[in-house]
């Protein structure tokens, strides 16, 4: 029988999964952290049941690895088909075409007139690695440029480029070297005490005390920077932002790349973030919902500079994993076919509508964000303090995990409630996950 919507018949974690909890404390490391205590048995479209009956809309998607839901039948029978094949070798030593074509169609698909090149690894933080590697190469430079509230991934290198200390880098230094951080316009909680309508993009004229105080603009092979904030809490960096940095690395020979691990395939109402951009990057890394939940990431840039490696230099053992890239080319030829950047379009407004009218009625909303359906509510306690109501944001989330709705928080103050639905997700069902967001 399909699963229709919400249905919550045990409480929550029901018998089943309080026993499975069990053996996780048993076996699993405390710092494998977990959201809602429950455990999954079958997953469909924008819902999932758990192992007691009890049915969940995801309001978070994997943290936005299910742009296309859960078990799209389509890409099952590409997993399946490829599975029969053979389920790896290396393409360091042995060639497949997925591999080739997942390049080929990244290569067409992001934006900026010039000819890409397009390597493949497992996850966002190693993408992130090897995009700094090869930025590193091409330009001879050793110095990285990266933002307050960034989230990058959770190895050394990223962890040393992420912002939030906790839970993501305390007690885990030193982390790499040569790595600065620049303010990120966070309009709502501006560092400079600017309004945005006024401010004349005050922050973006910062950067000359930057290269002054902190860097040398010569020493800097890469500016590295998220379209929208993930972890951070869906901060959105000005369209016009954009244009200053990208004057300021081809003044200073720097490449700009964008993180696009957690914005892309979808989300913001146009395949890449970057398309909504006024001028395009050198570099994008990508991840997340690219293989409808296997994993595989992508480094994609201009050729000249993907080209700067020698032989060997990047590249590893999993690295665009056949089973994956054939889940990938399928993800991407749906997402085309069935148009999900103009469904998130028309997400985004029922969503937007719908949360400007909490905010309208619910004080303890101070802002509503995002583009697309790449949407966030920022909780305080006071909207003229903006005193952040991070225990109230806990007690949503747990009040709507409780009533059949899986959010997440995000924001380095704990009072973020970021939204990442799958977008095959039904208007009906938008609502009821709403309606029980509302309630709590």
């Amino acid at each position: 029988m399909p699963l229709q919507g919400p249905r919550i018949i045990t409480p929550v974690p029901g018998p089943k999964s309080q026993e499975l909890l069990k053996l996780r404390e048993a076996n699993v490391p405390a710092g494998v952290s977990v959201n809602t205590p429950v455990f999954v048995e079958k997953g469909e479209g924008a819902l999932f049941q758990d192992v007691d009956g009890n049915v969940f809309l995801d309001f978070v998607g994997g943290i936005g690895v299910l742009n296309i839901g859960y078990s799209h039948p389509e890409v099952i029978d590409a997993v399946k088909t490829q599975a029969e094949k053979f389920f790896h070798t290396s393409i360091n030593v042995v060639l497949y075409e997925d591999y080739m074509r997942v390049a080929e169609k990244m290569n067409q698909l992001l934006p900026g007139d010039f000819q890409k090149k397009t390597m493949l690894v497992n996850s966002g933080a190693e993408a992130v690695e090897n995009a700094i590697k090869i930025a590193r190469k091409h330009t001879g430079r050793s110095e990285i440029i990266v933002f307050t509230g960034a989230f990058h991934g959770r190895t050394n290198l990223t962890m040393g480029m992420t912002s939030k200390v906790k839970p993501y880098k305390f007690g885990f230094g030193p982390f790499a070297p040569g790595i600065h951080r620049a303010l990120y316009p966070y309009c709502y909680r501006c560092p400079y005490d600017k309004e945005r309508a006024t401010c004349g993009l005050y922050c973006a004229g910062q950067f000359e005390a930057f290269f002054l105080e902190e860097v040398d603009p010569t020493d800097v092979a890469a500016i590295i920077l998220e379209p929208i904030q993930g972890e951070g809490g869906f901060v959105q960096i000005p369209d016009e932002y954009i244009t200053v940095l990208r004057d300021i690395c081809d003044t200073h020979g720097i490449i700009l790349i964008a993180d696009e691990i957690q914005t892309s395939f979808g989300r913001t109402g146009k395949l890449f973030a970057t398309e909504h951009w006024p001028a395009a990057p050198d570099m994008w890394t990508t991840a997340k919902s690219i293989a409808g939940g296997l994993p595989i990431s992508t480094v994609t840039g201009r050729a000249d500079i993907m080209d700067a490696s020698h032989a060997g230099g990047i590249g590893g053992t999993y690295s665009g994993n056949p089973v994956a890239a054939a889940a990938a080319l399928k993800v991407m030829d749906i997402m085309e076919r069935d148009n999900f950047p103009g469904r998130a379009e028309e997400l985004g407004h029922l969503f937007r509508s719908r949360l400007n009218k909490m905010k309208d009625t619910y004080s303890l909303i101070g802002d509503v964000r995002g583009r697309g359906v790449m949407l966030a509510l920022e909780l305080v306690k006071d909207r003229t303090t903006k005193a952040p109501a991070k225990d109230e944001t806990n007690a949503i989330i747990k009040e709507c995990w409780e009533n059949g709705l899986v959010l997440l928080s995000a924001g380095a103050r704990g009072n973020v409630i970021r939204f990442l639905v799958p977008l095959v997700i039904t208007d009906e069902q938008l609502q009821a996950g709403l309606d029980i967001l509302e309630a709590a």
